[in-house]
């Protein structure tokens, strides 16, 4: 396996020696980037709770402050480290994640958080973390070469994504799939292998809102797995039987599986006229208070829908919404390009990792950072259904912030060691 290939076998990001002093110049994206959201932040979410009961923003500079000194911690110490620490890392949360079924906290229809000491801790968040970690390990030790090979991390992300589904928390399980997927492109599986995979969420999609699809996509599927898996008598019968039972479960699942509130979510980012007061509400008053703001925005702390709290959770899943009141237009395009480059920052270190663990870890971190980003801006704009996926550095959210700075640690880390390797 070679670090960040693509489907051609050859390296999406090459080294050159020549540059050997751009790398600690660059990491102010790393590092910048991530602070000048939190602060940010911080006075939006002031703005969110002028007129609430409460007054704790100042506790995301706090939190942020503590996973800065985390971070600094992690850059200096190397990845390779961390090895044989990452079955008992993943098992604390695997434990925790079944602690919350039995003696978690609950909150707005979901039991998600322990309280420790007063402070609610989110195991799903560390969750994430610690399926990144153990995931690249698994993949850089066994490269998926055969369909069974796909066993091993099918395991490893199986578990905690059913922990998570079932408290239920459907935004945060969907980060484990796309950690999945985009992991096991970067380690050189082949493309068809990851569309079989992805296949029954299409599958069931189609079953519930365009069920003639079905004729054209399931036959596609078929033709996939023919021509990229072995013992094609065998793989045609077993994705088959897999389509088919996607498609006559998904009715159920719908009706059984999921919440009302989780339903109505999915369903009114379509139209959310048609429960404007209800299911819709959210989506409704972000919209309006983003489109309020304009071009340059009304100014910090001077947001009328933020100030007078026409949205519900504003300061945690919907913090976007007060950024395009209070900054207008300019301000969110800042964040989104912002976000652009952390983005494109974290595929080069990615791509110029020493090794293969260290390449995955990094782009496992910048999957679950960037997944979260997408989801969450396009809820808050109508465009998506509200998942309650937190903006990261922005939102609210102790646990999240803590989990996003330890993962920004463990990339600053991966730079460290290959500029040190250009170096000599």
């Amino acid at each position: 396996m070679v670090s960040g290939v693509g489907l051609s076998g050859q390296p999406l990001f090459r080294r050159h020696g020549k540059r050997r002093g751009r790398g600690r110049e660059r990491d102010w994206i790393l590092w910048g980037i991530p602070l000048a959201m939190v602060a940010v932040a911080g006075i939006l979410i002031a703005s969110t709770q002028r007129q609430a009961d409460y007054a704790d923003w100042y506790h995301h500079w706090i939190t942020a402050g503590v996973g800065v000194g985390i971070a600094l911690l992690l850059a200096r110490l190397s990845l390779l480290r961390l090895r044989p620490l990452l079955i008992p890392i993943y098992g604390l949360t695997v434990v925790s994640l079944i602690a919350v079924r039995m003696i978690g906290t609950t909150a707005l229809g979901a039991q998600r958080w322990i309280s420790i000491g007063g402070v609610h801790v989110q195991p799903s968040e560390f969750a994430k973390l610690a399926a990144i970690l153990l995931l690249a390990a698994v993949l850089d030790r066994h490269p998926v070469e055969r369909p069974v090979d796909l066993l091993r991390p099918l395991g490893v992300i199986s578990l905690p994504w059913l922990l998570v589904f079932i408290q239920p928390d459907l935004g945060t399980s969907l980060v484990f799939g796309a950690l999945l997927l985009t992991m096991l492109y970067w380690s050189g599986m082949p493309f068809e292998w990851l569309v079989l995979l992805l296949s029954p969420l299409i599958t069931a999609l189609l079953a519930g809102l365009f069920p003639w699809g079905l004729t054209a996509w399931i036959p596609l599927t078929l033709g996939i797995a023919y021509r990229s898996l072995p013992w094609k008598k065998v793989a045609l019968a077993l994705v088959l039987a897999v389509q088919s039972a996607a498609a006559l479960v998904t009715p159920w699942l719908w009706e059984n599986g999921l919440q009302d509130y989780q339903r109505d979510r999915l369903v009114l980012f379509l139209d959310p006229t048609k429960d404007p007061l209800g299911g819709g509400y959210h989506l409704l008053q972000s919209t309006v208070g983003i489109g309020s703001g304009g071009l340059f925005g009304t100014g910090l702390l001077q947001g009328q829908l933020t100030k007078l709290r026409f949205i519900p959770e504003q300061h945690t899943d919907f913090i976007f919404s007060a950024l395009g009141e209070e900054l207008g237009f300019v301000g969110t395009i800042l964040v989104v390009v912002g976000f652009a480059l952390l983005m494109g920052r974290m595929l080069q270190v990615a791509g110029k990792a020493r090794t293969d663990f260290e390449s995955l870890v990094v782009i496992g971190v910048a999957t679950m950072l960037m997944f979260q980003v997408v989801v969450n801006i396009f809820m808050t704009i109508g465009l998506g259904p509200v998942t309650g996926i937190p903006l990261p550095f922005m939102s609210y959210g102790r646990s999240a912030m803590v989990v996003n700075f330890i993962a920004l640690g463990l990339c600053l880390s991966v730079a460290r060691r290959s500029r040190r390797a250009l170096i000599r």
